[in-house]
């Protein structure tokens, strides 16, 4: 029988404390989520409070720039806006100003219209449908993808009743965008072609014969098929170019994300200089009232247990917040100074970096420095990226200790070989290959054919 008795044993463990916890929060939150973080730490916690929102100007700081304010009194930076709701001669400083201001900065940024608003006010003008074909229509316009293309077969929407769907379907896929209401981008384009006065004769039977195979055939294999000449298998092809695959796009009722950059990098001569976004963000400051109540021993327990642990807890969470900056900015810098060559030369200038190099220069784990570009953005000359676009792989070794182009920079220059050729015939991936190497950039064929599809650049012949 098996005897139970009482051992003693030692082991080590590492245990988050709540504080740090919260430390490792902050550091990957992106600027708009710090803000919900921050208010929502502020609610919580009755010794935490706002001392200013950045922007605010204090009384002593009004006072001091009474003048500068006067001098700049009369400027509008709304003066040329062509926008009629709005009218300039209006000040600020009267109530219908003000009034006028607002209308105008709410009108500004609106929701566009979705594709089943734009078809349905087309078919509130249309004539000569009865009660049963308008319905017809109104469920086929709430039927199309965000790509104007059918989600369920439109004879099952119309009951199995074919006359009535083939009186219906053609003028619903005449309507703005022309080409909606369609199964797919072929019959798409088809709809599309029969509607322009300028199409080609033969141009239904280019689209089925010639199309579906240009991906796969030779030019010369397409052309001999065509039974066309040279110059009339261009001009079907330059026409078929004009067209839009996906109409239903053109009214994409998708909401647009916008991105606050935490970073931001000018060139001011041949130096750069690194500035922290920290206006999104308010000044926090331990409540006067319970900084005054710490400490003191006149009160009862559960009153300075109360007292302490908030002010603990709020002098955690402001010097968490500073050293989030903090990290954040060592890190910038440490990357804008090994990408230095693409802050001037934009992205062909990327050079291998990874993790492990910053970690190692800011003397942080790797782990860190990942949090702390997470979700982060920087406005840089060249536009808005994010900090983990500039780690990149070298293209051949591992990591910085590999060759010394990243894959981003050789991508870019094959865009830009392939973009800027002007020769008659198109550069296949082989002569993309070798153009490398005699810059001294050495990758495979099959390498270079695989950033090009990253790229979404056709290969020779579909180009």
């Amino acid at each position: 029988m098996q005897s139970q008795k009482i051992v003693l044993t030692q082991e080590q463990k590492l245990k988050l404390s709540p504080q740090l916890f919260q430390s490792i929060q902050l550091m990957s939150l992106p600027l708009t989520d710090l803000q919900q973080r921050i208010r929502d730490e502020v609610d919580k916690n009755p010794a935490l409070e706002v001392a200013r929102e950045k922007g605010e100007l204090s009384l002593s700081d009004m006072s001091s720039g009474k003048e500068e304010e006067r001098a700049t009194q009369d400027y509008d930076p709304f003066e040329n806006s062509s926008d009629p709701g709005y009218e300039p001669r209006l000040t600020s400083y009267t109530a219908s100003g003000e009034d006028t201001k607002r209308q105008f900065l709410e009108g500004a940024v609106s929701r566009g219209e979705t594709l089943q608003e734009h078809l349905e006010e087309q078919l509130h003008l249309m004539k000569g449908f009865s009660e049963e074909e308008y319905d017809l229509a109104y469920r086929l316009i709430h039927n199309l993808d965000e790509n104007g293309f059918h989600r369920e077969e439109p004879l099952v929407l119309a009951g199995g009743n074919e006359p009535l769907l083939d009186k219906v379907l053609p003028r619903m896929q005449c309507l703005e965008p022309v080409g909606c209401c369609t199964v797919d981008v072929m019959e798409s384009l088809k709809v599309q072609s029969a509607q322009r006065s300028d199409s080609p004769v033969d141009i239904i039977d280019f689209l089925d014969r010639i199309v579906p195979e240009i991906r796969n055939e030779k030019h010369e294999v397409l052309l001999k098929n065509s039974g066309l000449s040279e110059e009339d298998f261009q001009d079907h092809l330059d026409f078929i170019r004009t067209l839009t695959p996906y109409p239903g796009r053109l009214y994409s009722g998708e909401t647009l994300s916008y991105v606050i950059p935490d970073i931001q990098v000018k060139k001011e001569g041949d130096e750069l200089v690194i500035f922290l976004n920290d206006s999104p963000i308010p000044e926090l400051r331990i409540n006067g009232y319970f900084e005054e109540l710490d400490g003191t021993k006149e009160q009862e327990k559960e009153v300075r247990q109360f007292v302490g642990s908030h002010v603990k807890d709020a002098r955690w969470f402001i010097n968490s917040l500073e050293q989030r900056n903090r990290t954040l900015l060592r890190a910038s810098r440490a990357i804008v100074e090994h990408q230095r060559a693409f802050f001037h030369k934009g992205a062909k200038g990327l050079v291998p970096l990874t993790l492990k190099d910053i970690a190692a220069e800011i003397d942080v784990h790797e782990a860190t420095v990942s949090r702390i570009t997470t979700n982060k953005y920087v406005q840089t000359e060249w536009g808005i990226f994010e900090l983990k676009y500039f780690f990149t792989n070298s293209i051949s070794g591992s990591g910085s200790s590999g060759s010394s182009y990243s894959r981003e920079a050789v991508k870019e220059i094959i865009k830009e070989i392939i973009e800027g050729h002007k020769g008659p015939k198109r550069l296949s991936d082989q002569k993309v290959t070798d153009i490398l190497a005699e810059r001294g950039i050495k990758i495979a064929r099959r390498t270079a054919a695989k950033y090009r599809k990253e790229l979404d650049l056709d290969s020779s012949y579909g180009r």
